[in-house]
């Protein structure tokens, strides 16, 4: 372009202001800050004046719409990854990709409480300095009934501490069947490699005796070993100790028995029975540390929960490595929250993941004529039988019975983002060549904001459906 032409371009250039009141971004006021979106407009126009400047030809006559579609694409992909809430329809109740257990209402306001400043480490009778987490080990001792606890920010950290404290520049009794691969391709080999100990594996993939444990004890033993499946059951010609025989071994005084369970099943209650590996049993076998996740079958936020002996845990506190380990006052209050509901028995009744793992076939099936009946009816949107799972790394290859709303549309994937995008967003599961809701893990307080974003999506699909 010549100097003139250049000069008239940039005259062009619609101001940050008059982009700001443009309707086609009052969308996106309710993801970001104007603040925010004042950024994106500035650096679009900058962009372009600068390849203005550079001589290059702008892509359109008009730049204002241009700009806007710009900050629109721009809005569309950072809503992609802004934290918010989502309706979870899938029927996998500790969902790993949304946060696995929501939060009981107790957690969520003992968390707003803990806000602003907090006695996280001050005891507000005697003035003086506390130790932070002291009440929420109280209570995990109440709960599980083991000596001490200890919190960390999530259970590969609490395992890594662990074997760190204990077993560094020795070896870990291992059975083979047990070295899994845990979320996000973290196997555990590597998280024994990055603690500093040796890996000494027993027995084979399929068959595990205790006569295999003992033979491979001697003077560089640090630690017995047993790690819960937690995301696979093996079946068929297969065996391994027990927690309970793995604590008959004479073991000499300097070498634990630790025993990672993950998911965080407390024990059996009269609402729910599961068959899952619990740390109460764990507790009273007489392993010396138990661990386990704080956001899967407990109920509570993300963290790592080590419960066992006192004189283990005691070393564990004073490692150097706590220190970066330990966690926030914010999981500190939803943890005490959490933890005083499991105290009280009242569980299942009022921790969300297990009021849906205990829920019946038959409530959620009168959930789901709720909404069916509120969309009108529709003649694509069918009751239909289905199966849930708990997930998040507990109670393997087992299914729930459930119900959902199957919806016919011959383009499942593009609904399924269309939901995905909604306010709030819905995440759904596409089976057999459709789109499905289990109602399992769909609340009975997120129904009416679901049936709203059911009938805008289901609108833009029934116009794509006739168009094809």
């Amino acid at each position: 372009m010549t100097n003139p032409e250049i000069a008239l371009w940039l005259r062009q250039l619609p101001s940050v202001d008059r982009l700001l009141r443009d309707p086609a971004l009052d969308r996106l006021r309710s993801h970001v800050s104007q603040a925010m979106l004042t950024e994106w407009i500035r650096v679009e126009v900058e962009r372009l004046r600068n390849a203005i400047c550079e001589g290059l030809e702008p892509p359109q006559s008009d730049l204002h719409p241009w700009i806007v579609e710009q900050v629109c694409s721009r809005g569309q992909r950072e809503a992609g990854s802004l934290i918010q809430p989502v309706i979870n329809a899938t029927g996998i109740v500790l969902h790993t990709n949304l946060g696995r257990a929501p939060l009981c209402k107790s957690a969520v306001e003992r968390v707003i409480q803990a806000t602003g400043y907090t006695n996280v480490e001050l005891n507000l009778d005697t003035g003086k300095r506390s130790h932070r987490g002291e009440r929420i080990c109280r209570l995990l001792r109440l709960v599980t009934g083991a000596e001490d606890a200890l919190v960390v920010n999530n259970c590969a950290a609490a395992t890594m501490l662990v074997l760190q404290t204990v077993s560094v520049g020795r070896e870990v009794v291992i059975s083979r069947g047990q070295l899994v691969e845990i979320g996000g391709g973290f196997r555990l080999p590597d998280v024994f490699r990055s603690a500093g100990v040796t890996l000494r594996e027993v027995g084979t993939t399929n068959r595990t005796y205790l006569t295999d444990y003992q033979a491979a004890i001697g003077e560089q033993t640090g630690a017995v070993l047993r790690v819960h499946h937690s995301n696979f059951r093996m079946t068929g010609f297969v065996t391994e100790p027990s927690i309970e025989e793995l604590v008959s071994l004479r073991l000499p005084d300097d070498v634990p028995v630790i025993d990672d369970l993950g998911s965080g099943w407390i024990r059996n209650l009269p609402e729910l029975v599961l068959n899952e590996p619990s740390v109460a049993e764990s507790v009273r076998a007489g392993a010396d540390m138990t661990l386990f996740s704080g956001d899967k079958l407990f109920g509570g936020p993300q963290c790592g929960i080590i419960v066992g002996r006192g004189e283990w845990i005691s070393r564990l506190r004073q490692h150097p490595l706590m220190r970066a380990l330990r966690v926030d006052k914010l999981t500190l209050a939803a943890l005490e929250a959490t933890a005083e509901i499991h105290l009280a028995g009242e569980a299942a009744t009022h921790i969300p993941c297990l009021v849906m793992l205990a829920a019946s076939a038959e409530e959620i099936r009168e959930r789901c004529i709720r909404v069916q009946e509120s969309l009108g009816n529709l003649p694509q949107v069918q009751l239909v039988r289905c199966e849930s799972q708990t997930g998040g790394g507990s109670v393997p290859g087992e299914v729930l019975p459930s119900f959902g709303l199957q919806i016919s549309t011959a383009h499942p994937d593009a609904l399924a983002s269309k939901l995905r995008r909604g306010h709030p967003a819905v995440q759904a599961r596409i089976q057999d060549q459709s789109l499905l809701l289990d109602f399992r893990t769909v609340m009975d307080d997120q129904c009416e904001e679901l049936v709203t974003v059911l009938r805008h999506s289901l609108h833009d699909s029934r116009r794509m459906d006739d168009a094809s």
